[in-house]
């Protein structure tokens, strides 16, 4: 098992275990749903899906005729929820490392420091412990792809010894977000947003993160598995867990 896979499947395991969650398997039994590229008969891929008190989503791409072994995980919390949802994004190309960590606000950070202060505050230790590890370097992502985001989050490519470093930082993430859902957002934190403010908000946010037109890794994906199976991915990370 690469590196950039043992990292994903550890920290998807330990929020199935944290919350309890139950895999939505596909008609025989396997995930959710599976993916063959052009290159031949053999799967390529999976999209797995857990349900509990959030909803996750497991992208996995492994193509070993070009060194690749991505995966992508997406844990969401409910729709009228102010909890950050959980992403992590973890990636061998070829001799290379990459990883994408986060947690994606519900609202407007810029105008409600209050929700910043309990969400993201306290990951500020964690965040600035990643600078110091030597082999890191910071991904080429375009401004609107940061803005999407959060200012904590960590987006960098690694040589193999400083991926195999960051497993505490996100442990850390993981543990401080698991922490936001058990015990929610204080209402007073929420700059009066209701539930449909909520929901509304993250209906358009994840229709611009999971866009092409944003993010330029879905071309790579059509390439890999096909302009249908990819546009079905995208639509399972938009709608997952709102109802």
């Amino acid at each position: 098992m690469s590196a950039s896979r043992e990292l994903c499947h550890s920290t998807r395991d330990a929020i199935v275990e944290a919350f309890g969650l139950t895999e939505r398997t596909g008609d025989d039994g396997g995930p959710y749903r599976t993916y063959v590229g052009p290159m031949g008969p053999d799967p390529v891929g999976s999209t797995q899906v857990f349900d509990g008190v959030v909803t996750m989503v497991g992208v996995g791409l492994t193509v070993d005729a070009i060194g690749l072994d991505s995966h992508m995980l997406f844990a969401f919390t409910p729709a009228d929820s102010g909890v950050p949802h959980f992403t992590l994004d973890s990636v061998l190309a070829g001799p290379h490392y990459a990883f994408h960590l986060d947690l994606i606000p519900r609202i407007d950070p810029g105008a409600n420091l209050a929700y910043l202060d309990h969400c993201f505050v306290p990951l500020t230790e964690a965040h600035d412990s990643a600078a110091e590890i030597e082999g890191l370097e910071r991904a080429h992502l375009s401004p609107r792809q940061w803005q999407l985001m959060s200012a904590w989050m960590l987006a960098h490519r690694a040589d193999e010894s400083a991926f195999g470093s960051i497993g505490d930082v996100v442990a850390q993430y993981r543990r401080h977000w698991e922490g936001l859902v058990r015990d929610g957002v204080p209402a007073d934190a929420l700059g009066g947003a209701i539930a449909a403010d909520l929901a509304a908000r993250d209906e358009a946010n994840r229709a611009a993160i999971f866009s092409p037109e944003v993010d330029p890794v879905w071309t790579n994906v059509d390439r890999l598995i096909g302009d249908e199976s990819s546009a079905e991915i995208r639509e399972i990370l938009r709608t997952a867990g709102r109802g």
